[in-house]
């Protein structure tokens, strides 16, 4: 069973999601903190650059001993668990240095051709994991996966830009959240809320109509919009 997704992103007017380079500055505020606590999601997921800047970690030992079966492996799973942060990592490039991100316990998403030695690090900071794929990620599986190990019901998809887009090209959307922010980048080089690599530039999602639920003026002079997806 897959889990509802909602893909929640802030964006300028001109639909670049990096705030850093927006004018004029500050424009985001918190807003989006908060609407993704008002969408209550049981887990929120990112992909590997996006889950870099949360790692604090330098390296993993390069060799290890042991030999792991490649199956899910939870360092947490119980019931006071609020939300997991899944975090896309096909090749096992990132160094975690915690096991949680806010709280909310770290999920890693990877291939099995993962080394053992990566595992051992993530098992020795209690950084749970799952494979979805032997060399390149599965994301139905991933979603259908979360759902059956951790009950997983609603998921919020929060980029980066090629996640996103490689979750709508899946037909895996369910559902936008987004909070169009009053101010612009206006410059080339920021990827945009959807968006792709060179070699998935082609290809076109499965969508067939996108019905407006709700819309929002905040005091900040940003709209939040909620959209249902319809995919093929």
């Amino acid at each position: 069973m897959k889990p509802h997704v909602i893909c929640h992103m802030a964006t300028s007017i001109d639909g670049r999601i990096w705030p850093s380079r927006w004018r004029p500055q500050g424009a985001a505020g918190d807003l989006f903190e908060q609407l993704h606590e008002k969408l209550d999601g049981d887990a929120w997921l990112i992909g590997r650059v996006t889950g870099s800047e949360f790692a604090k970690g330098t390296a993993y030992p390069a060799t290890t001993s042991e030999n792991f079966p490649r199956e899910s492996w939870f360092a947490r799973r119980d019931a006071d668990v609020k939300a997991y942060g899944i975090v896309l990592d096909a090749k096992g490039k990132i160094t975690w240095g915690r096991a949680d991100i806010g709280g909310d316990p770290i999920v890693v998403v990877l291939t099995k051709a993962v080394p053992d030695a990566h595992l051992a690090g993530l098992r020795g900071e209690g950084v749970s994991y799952i494979f979805a794929g032997d060399t390149e990620l599965d994301l139905a599986l991933t979603l259908e996966i979360l759902n059956r190990e951790l009950g997983v019901k609603r998921l919020l998809l929060e980029g980066g830009g090629v996640v996103n887009g490689a979750f709508l090209r899946a037909g895996l959307v369910d559902e936008v959240s987004l909070i169009l922010c009053p101010a612009i980048d206006g410059a080339k080089g920021a990827p945009f809320v959807f968006d792709s690599s060179e070699a998935d530039s082609d290809q076109r999602a499965p969508l067939t109509a996108m019905t407006l639920q709700s819309h929002e003026v905040l005091e900040s002079g940003a709209v939040w919009l909620r959209y249902r997806m319809q995919n093929s």
